[in-house]
């Protein structure tokens, strides 16, 4: 059997990669987990990983060059988790280390996140019924509906459809941002960004983290926003200037924030915008349910075994350099 190092640090690994996956995953390996309640650095991944063929690394996992030469023996390194931004693949291509990463699997899950926070902002449901915990008689005010009002989306990928359909379902107008073309529908329009910020009552972010997306909501956009309009990120952190929000929002041009990401370690809210009156925060749980972690890491599994039997599966990042795996079949 090859050897798996699981990097999930010991108190996620339940949470993040689950029972099912884990026991699938030891009918085809002898696997080592972290044993740590925290992630580990890349001395001690190295130690953890040493003699190991094959390693499924947490969301938070760095891979730098350092840490493909440092493992002669690993032929795979399997990210359970979209992003590989944090992933030198240039090195593991150099090292002859394949490196794959999971579809995404959340789609429903933050887009309902999405929808939950816009009911959140535009009733105030959390402000009341903390009122009411401490003992205190909330004032009734007045809210906002979804019906009738416009919903603007930048990025229109996975997430960004599915939100958008249930948009439509709860009987709000679109206007979407992005750089595909997007098929014309009834309640729908693709529309350039400052007309999008300009037009509606709601703002989603939903796209990349890129060097063209960084702070792409900044000073300027937030000024282009109506004022009470309320912002929503669920995608990363760097997608907003953080001192630009404080300011909109401090100055009442924006009615409220909705965050499930930031600049925070773990793309976690900042303490400085999470605690903001306007403000409702949630710990990157946008994707955070049971079939959307299942998918991910079951997903990883059936592409280790598919390398085990010889067939490069979907979601093989740099294919033409494994060499390293291209051993396992001797």
């Amino acid at each position: 059997m090859i050897a798996v190092l699981i990097s999930h640090p010991a108190d996620r690994l339940a949470m993040y990669f689950g029972q099912r996956a884990e026991l699938a995953l030891r009918d085809l390996a002898d696997v080592r987990l972290n044993l740590l309640a925290r992630d580990l650095d890349e001395a001690e991944l190295v130690a953890a990983a040493h003699g190991c063929d094959a390693l499924i690394a947490y969301r938070q996992t760095p891979a730098a060059a350092s840490l493909f030469a440092a493992l002669p023996q690993l032929a795979v390194f399997l990210r359970c988790a979209m992003d590989i931004r944090t992933v030198d693949v240039a090195a593991a291509s150099q090292q002859g280390v394949l490196v794959t990463r999971a579809s995404a699997g959340f789609n429903a899950a933050v887009a309902e996140w999405v929808i939950a926070a816009m009911v959140n902002l535009g009733r105030d449901f959390a402000a009341h019924a903390m009122a009411y915990q401490r003992g205190e008689i909330p004032v009734p005010a007045m809210g906002r509906q979804l019906r009738g009002s416009t919903l603007g989306i930048i990025g229109f990928g996975g997430i960004g459809s599915t939100l958008g359909r249930l948009a439509l379902g709860f009987g709000m107008q679109l206007l979407v941002t992005t750089p595909e073309p997007v098929q014309a529908q009834p309640g729908l329009r693709q529309v350039a960004l400052d007309q999008l910020l300009a037009d509606s009552d709601f703002v989603a972010c939903l796209a990349p983290a890129n060097e063209k997306t960084a702070r792409l909501m900044n000073a300027s956009a937030f000024a282009m926003m109506k004022r009470g309009a309320y912002l929503i990120n669920a995608s990363r952190g760097e997608l907003i200037d953080e001192d630009a929000l404080l300011a909109a929002l401090n100055s009442g041009h924006l009615a409220g924030a909705a965050l499930d990401v930031g600049m925070a370690p773990d793309q976690m809210p900042t303490l400085a915008l999470a605690r903001h009156a306007r403000v409702i925060a949630t710990p990157h749980i946008g994707g955070l349910t049971l079939p959307a972690v299942e998918h991910q890491a079951l997903e990883v599994v059936a592409q280790l075994r598919s390398l085990l039997q010889g067939t490069l599966p979907e979601g093989a990042v740099n294919a033409e350099h494994a060499t390293r795996w291209r051993l396992w079949r001797g």
